[in-house]
């Protein structure tokens, strides 16, 4: 009985063991040798979609990032341009102070048989003659600009009347001027243009309100006040400065 049971584990053991090694291996290689036609175009057309998928993304992505660069590009070459232009403003602002200083210099050395008519009588009050010069002095001497805007202010308000009082308002309106507060610079060479027609400084006054409609982008203002000064002072500096400044309108 117990041989008879034995051989049966034995058989029984041979015949599995046979069976396990007679079962078809199905592999990846197989199960793509059993695909259709039609399978098979089905997935490289998968493939094809998600590899066109992938380029479409990167060649967005590629045209995001170009137009950042350019936006970065505009914006750099603005700011150098907006750059540019107050440098250029300070340089003028620079220039006409030298310019002004060397015409006092040259006005206190000259003769006082020889000076020019300079449309200036001078006070006899000395308390207003020293507040004047106390003033200008505080531009051309100390170069202290700030304290010299109150200065100028005060004279205007002690000395109602004084013959200074458009050089006062010419000189308000440059010190405003190189602030860049043009809101008062224009109210103080405006007064000098329409109050003092015979000044000797009205003709830098129209200049610099052409100057600041021009910084201002009011380009028609600008044209006006230059046109004017080229029609008015045509053999001054300030005319040939004013052509040039309608060069770059």
């Amino acid at each position: 009985m117990l041989m008879k049971l034995s051989g049966l584990v034995i058989a029984f053991s041979f015949s599995t063991m046979v069976f396990a090694q007679g079962a078809p291996v199905v592999n990846a290689a197989n199960a793509q040798g059993n695909e259709t036609v039609q399978e098979r175009l089905d997935r490289l057309e998968r493939l094809l979609a998600g590899r066109s998928q992938g380029q479409g993304e990167m060649l967005e992505q590629l045209g995001r990032l170009q137009r950042e660069l350019s936006e970065l590009r505009g914006a750099s070459e603005e700011h150098a341009h907006q750059l540019e232009q107050i440098l250029q403003r300070q340089r003028d602002i620079y220039q006409e102070l030298d310019r002004l200083s060397q015409q006092i210099r040259q006005s206190a050395e000259t003769p006082v048989a020889t000076l020019p008519n300079t449309n200036v009588s001078f006070s006899e009050n000395e308390s207003e003659n020293e507040a004047y010069d106390r003033a200008v002095a505080l531009v051309l001497q100390e170069r202290q600009y700030e304290r010299a805007i109150p200065q100028f202010q005060a004279f205007l308000e002690n000395y109602p009347g004084s013959s200074y009082t458009n050089n006062a308002h010419y000189w308000l309106g440059q010190l405003f001027y190189a602030q860049e507060n043009y809101t008062e610079a224009k109210k103080h060479f405006s007064t000098v243009v329409r109050d003092f027609p015979d000044s000797n400084k009205r003709a830098d006054c129209l200049l610099k309100l052409g100057m600041i409609a021009a910084a201002e982008n009011n380009s028609s203002e600008a044209q006006r006040y230059f046109n004017q000064v080229r029609s008015e002072y045509a053999d001054s500096t300030e005319a040939e400065m004013a052509g040039r400044q309608l060069e770059n309108l």
